[in-house]
C-alpha cells in the first residue's frame, strides 16, 4: 500500500479532513509503535509543537496548525485505539506533508516516538494530566517589576507561548523591556499602546529581545509580534 504518497496527498487537505481517513489507512497497514515515553514526550511536544498546535492536556495554544483535539475528537469516538493514532502522529511528525507549514526533521526516532506516544494519550481526553504527567513541564509566573528601568518579561523556556510574566508594572519614563528566550521557538518582546508600537528582535535558543520606549503613564501591552503568538503570548503593563 502507497501509504506515505496517500499520506502526504490527505495531509494537503488539512489535518481536520484527513485524519480519519489517515487512521483508516493505519489500521489497515497495521502501522503500529511500541509506546515511547510520554513525560519526555509532553516536554518535547511543548517545546517545538505547542507554539502552532493547541492541545488542552499540554496546556499549548498554538494557532498556526490544527487543535489537535478538535483533529482527533471524532476518531476517539469512532473507537480508533491509542495505538493507531500513536502510529499516525509518528508518521505526520517524520514525514511531514512538503506544501504544508510543518517543518520537516522536527523530531525523529525515539524522540518523534516520544511526542507520538503523549498525543495519542492525551488528544481529545478532557481533565488534566496527573501524576508525572502534571509535573513534567514546570513554569514561572508572577508579575514582572521595573528595576533601574529595566522590566525582565522572559519567554517560556519550554516552548509555550507565553511569557513567564502574565503583567508588569513600570514608571513613567525611558523603560527597557528584556526578555530571554531559551526555546527554539523563534520570539521577540514588543511593546504597543499610547501611541507606540515597538518591537525587538526575534531570538531563539538563549537570544536576548529588547525593546526600549519612553513610556508616560498609561496601560500598555507588551507581546511576541511573531504571526500567531499573540494573544496567547502578551500582557498588560501598567506606567504609573
Amino acid at each position: 500500500m502507497p501509504f506515505l504518497r496517500v499520506f502526504h496527498r490527505l495531509g494537503a487537505l488539512g489535518a481536520l479532513g484527513a485524519c480519519t481517513a489517515l487512521l483508516v489507512a493505519l489500521s489497515g497497514c497495521q502501522v503500529r509503535d511500541t509506546p515511547g515515553n510520554a513525560v519526555r514526550g509532553k516536554q518535547l511536544f511543548v517545546a517545538k509543537c505547542g507554539a502552532c498546535h493547541t492541545m488542552r492536556r499540554a496546556g499549548t495554544q498554538g494557532t498556526i496548525g490544527p487543535n489537535l483535539d478538535a483533529a482527533f475528537a471524532r476518531d476517539r469516538v469512532d473507537g480508533f485505539h491509542s495505538d493507531t493514532i500513536r502510529g499516525l502522529v509518528r508518521e505526520w511528525i517524520e514525514h511531514p506533508n512538503r506544501q504544508g507549514v510543518m517543518p520537516g526533521k522536527l523530531y525523529q526516532g525515539a524522540d518523534a516516538l516520544d511526542v507520538a506516544t503523549y498525543v495519542a494519550l492525551v488528544a481529545a481526553h478532557k481533565g488534566k494530566d496527573t501524576g508525572d504527567l502534571a509535573n513534567a513541564i514546570q513554569t514561572v509566573s508572577k508579575p514582572a517589576v521595573e528595576k533601574n528601568g529595566t522590566l525582565e518579561i522572559d519567554a517560556d523556556p519550554s516552548g509555550q507561548l507565553r511569557f513567564q510574566a502574565p503583567s508588569a508594572t513600570g514608571t513613567a519614563g525611558q523603560v527597557t523591556l528584556r526578555s530571554v528566550n531559551k526555546s527554539a521557538v523563534g520570539h521577540d518582546i514588543s511593546i504597543k499602546g499610547m501611541g507606540i508600537d515597538s518591537h525587538g528582535k526575534v531570538v531563539s535558543n538563549g537570544g536576548v529581545s529588547t525593546v526600549t520606549a519612553n513610556l508616560k503613564p498609561g496601560t500598555y501591552t507588551f507581546y511576541c509580534s511573531v504571526p500567531g503568538h499573540y494573544p496567547p503570548m502578551g500582557g498588560k503593563l501598567t506606567v504609573k
